[in-house]
């Protein structure tokens, strides 16, 4: 299958000129392969939202491709056979989306929301009833056959339409529409969809915040505010947008409405906790639920930290508390294939940050049995066998993704998988059919088919989906885990890209790409996003060495707690050790070195200017320079003060003594920093405190602030910017490059291409 015609190939172009790849192309003849460039790291396609359909024989998904002319990326459903043999597009609108494709029961039809509507119309309300008409941007539902043909509106919200399902048994889909405050349920009989033909089901005293079909099609279960806040409503309408920090809010209970005699029944009710999510077992008879707390300073991010799981059963509406840990995180509650077990996982022994594991036992009541003692990773409850004997799940080991069995009985863990990528399966619950995402070295994230049976041999898996195809032109550096021995004896492993053309014996510069959390690790999966995109780097004759230094996943609990109490130090040591490593084996010019690195990465890399001169050039991207001040700015306290051993009131030396701007004297090393400017993790003030500094001192450096509230760089122009000012920060001052970065340049790629969109390709194409 070929890729989408994209608007931007001549673009495409263009970018590897003002990106400084010292590379010649050849107008004549074309190499059988070429180095990636910037543009090609925007452009790199994503596939998700799987649907397989009753029979087993089809999966819908979606595609998302960006578009550069327009700025963001657009995405439209596609429908591949089981067998890999058909991938057809389904729908084709090149500005709007087409999202969460879902089956009808008998999967005669699909059901997909998209915002392809955007002009006003003459029915408004959902629907099709009396209203002001249809909202621009927001999205309707839309009905289509698999086989093909034009997709038919069956929603006309005002306000667009939220979340939407069809029941078990198919009678009925459901959609909920409204603005935020006012949200209700709509609903039609499957054997009359289509526009004007939706019911409105609930007429609640307060808006539906989320809601599910119970797994016997008798009911909708639903989650609704006790109040609503009138008068905070009208000021918002009336202007006064202040914006109070913690602000309080009612609590969030359970409902459920009876699909026949449309009566509500109430589920929880007081001030003790606010329902926050809620799963069923399958037999309909029971519910769990994680109770939030209450109190306005502990909601937000770390609002899991502070709830505790439940167990209603339906029949006798009486409520079981599962838990009562003050800041652990539980999983939601899983119920085995027969309703009898209940499963969740937590800290081991309930202790903050050590090992994942999975609790169960009897529905019914019984002490709670740990699973995955003796495994020294996480383990969580992914999915059951259809025996109940056996809990399927993803983990990280080393620099791949695996994924492993736990015995319910014995508590026995075994690995089903041994690949040298990532993988993540999941199984279609309705047709036992197992998807699985899956990317390596060379290969982008694709969706593949399998079985248990066949799971653990890569070769019989069916490739569903091929989101980059081009990938196949592109010269890659040379990927691999490696590792070495860290100051204390320690075994490290990082993963390294290598540069094209690589000559052994032959020094090259070095970039070091720090990976952020510091609770995460640096796969064998494909380096195609702005935050790294080590093949840039490869094409211009660097090393990449991406270190999983202490603190980091996938190498067990005491790697990865260590760095409490002591956060920089050993981790540092790891990174450092990795260089000296690349230095000692010929294989990196210590002389021409630098260190990047985003979150986490940006922290390390703050500690690494302010504790070496051994680089010649740093990129820090939200990055913490005083954790004192970091602590409160944050969004984010409880993992601080794990990493800290305490709150900075009580601790404020400590804190003191691991920022780098106690040490900012020491910086020698020209320091280009980015930060979003609302960025709630690490705050825009982080970075300002660091350029100040550096400004003080008279260090070389820049300050890139990109607009959004996020903790990432949320558009692809500004991902450009950030790729191609860092790239050229290095080529500067490790290569000696006169220019760093070239506005004009950069500007001429965002030029009206006007050049028609070609027609698409012919698709391989099949009847369902």
């Amino acid at each position: 299958m070929k890729p989408k015609p994209n608007r931007t190939r001549i673009l495409s172009r263009c970018a590897s000129l003002f990106v400084f790849v010292s590379m010649t192309i050849s107008v004549v003849a074309q190499p059988a392969k070429r180095p990636m460039t910037f543009m090609d790291i925007i452009e790199m396609r994503s596939v998700s939202n799987p649907a397989v359909s009753p029979d087993a024989r089809w999966v819908l998904y979606t595609m998302s491709t960006p578009d550069w002319k327009a700025g963001k990326s657009q995405t439209d459903i596609w429908l591949a056979s089981m067998d890999g043999t058909v991938n057809k597009e389904m729908t084709f609108t090149r500005d709007k989306n087409e999202t969460n494709p879902r089956w009808s029961r008998d999967g005669k039809f699909f059901v997909f929301a998209s915002d392809r509507d955007a002009s006003p119309a003459a029915a408004g309300a959902p629907g099709g009833g009396a209203g002001e008409g249809a909202a621009g941007g927001r999205n309707q539902l839309y009905r289509m056959r698999p086989d093909g043909g034009e997709a038919e509106k069956i929603t006309d919200a005002k306000d667009g339409v939220g979340a939407f399902a069809f029941t078990r048994d198919g009678k009925w889909l459901a959609f909920s529409a409204g603005k935020t405050e006012e949200q209700q349920i709509w609903i039609f009989s499957t054997g009359e969809i289509g526009l004007g033909k939706a019911k409105l089901l609930t007429k609640h005293s307060t808006p539906i915040a989320s809601w599910q079909f119970s797994p016997d099609s008798k009911k909708i279960y639903f989650l609704s505010p006790d109040s609503v806040d009138k008068e905070d409503k009208d000021r918002k309408e009336k202007k006064f947008t202040v914006k109070i920090r913690d602000q309080q809010t009612p609590a969030n209970h359970l409902w459920a409405l009876d699909l026949d005699s449309r009566q509500e029944k109430r589920l929880t009710s007081g001030t003790a906790y606010t329902v926050t999510e809620f799963t069923q077992s399958k037999d309909s008879q029971w519910i769990g639920f994680h109770g939030g707390s209450m109190n306005r300073y502990e909601k937000g991010t770390e609002a899991r930290d502070y709830a505790d799981l439940y167990l209603i059963n339906v029949p006798t509406g009486k409520i079981e508390r599962l838990t009562e840990n003050e800041d652990i995180n539980e999983s939601p509650l899983s119920f085995s294939p027969d309703s009898k077990l209940i499963a969740f996982s937590a800290a081991d022994d309930f202790k903050y940050f050590h090992n994942g594991r999975v609790y169960v036992r009897p529905v019914e009541g019984g002490a709670l049995k740990k699973l995955g003692d003796g495994f020294d990773a996480d383990v969580n409850p992914g999915f059951w066998s259809k025996d109940d004997k056996a809990i399927y799940f993803n983990e990280g080991m080393g620099a791949t993704n695996q994924f492993f069995s736990v015995s319910v009985e014995s508590g026995k863990i075994t690995p089903l998988t041994q690949v040298k990528g990532a993988l993540n399966v999941t199984e279609d619950e309705d047709t036992g059919t197992l998807l699985v995402n899956y990317s390596d070295p060379t290969t982008p994230a694709n969706i593949y088919s399998s079985s248990l049976a066949t799971i653990a041999d890569r070769g019989t898996w069916k490739r569903l989906t091929d989101s980059n195809p081009q990938v196949a032109d592109f010269q890659l550096g040379e990927t691999e885990a490696i590792r070495w021995k860290s100051t204390d004896g320690t075994l490290i492993e990082g993963v390294l890209v290598k540069p094209l053309g690589y000559e052994k014996g032959k020094r090259y510069p070095l970039i070091v790409q720090i990976h952020g959390g510091p609770a995460g690790a640096d796969l064998l999966g494909f380096n195609g996003r702005y935050v790294n995109y080590s093949h840039i780097y490869a094409a211009n004759g660097y090393f990449c060495l991406m270190p999983n230094y202490r603190g980091s996943t996938n190498y067990g609990e005491k790697f990865k707690m260590e760095i409490s109490g002591d956060y920089f130090r050993q981790a540092f040591d790891d990174i450092m050790t990795g260089v000296d490593n690349l230095i000692k084996l010929g294989m990196v010019d210590e002389t021409r070195m630098g260190v990047m690195g985003w979150s986490a990465g940006g922290h390390w890399s703050n500690w690494t200017l302010t504790h070496t001169n051994r680089f010649k050039a740093i990129s820090s991207g939200a990055g913490a320079m005083n954790w004192t001040s970091m602590y409160a700015e944050t969004d984010i306290q409880r993992n601080r003060e794990f990493y800290f051993q305490g709150k900075p009131y009580d601790r404020f030396e400590h804190y003191w003594d691991v920022s780098p701007l106690k040490y900012i004297k020491n910086a020698k090393t020209p320091t280009l920093i980015h930060v979003v400017e609302g960025d709630p993790r690490v705050p825009r003030p982080q970075s300002e405190e660091l350029h100040m500094a550096l400004k003080k001192l008279g260090v070389p450096t820049e300050f890139m602030v990109y607009p959004g509230s996020t903790h990432g760089i949320p558009d692809m122009r500004n991902q450009m910017v950030k790729m191609v000012s860092e790239f050229g920060w290095f080529e500067k001052w490790i290569k000696g490059k006169d220019v760093w970065f070239d506005w004009k340049t950069l500007n001429a790629t965002l030029k009206d291409d006007s050049k028609k969109p070609e027609k698409p390709a012919e698709e391989k194409d099949g009847e369902p």
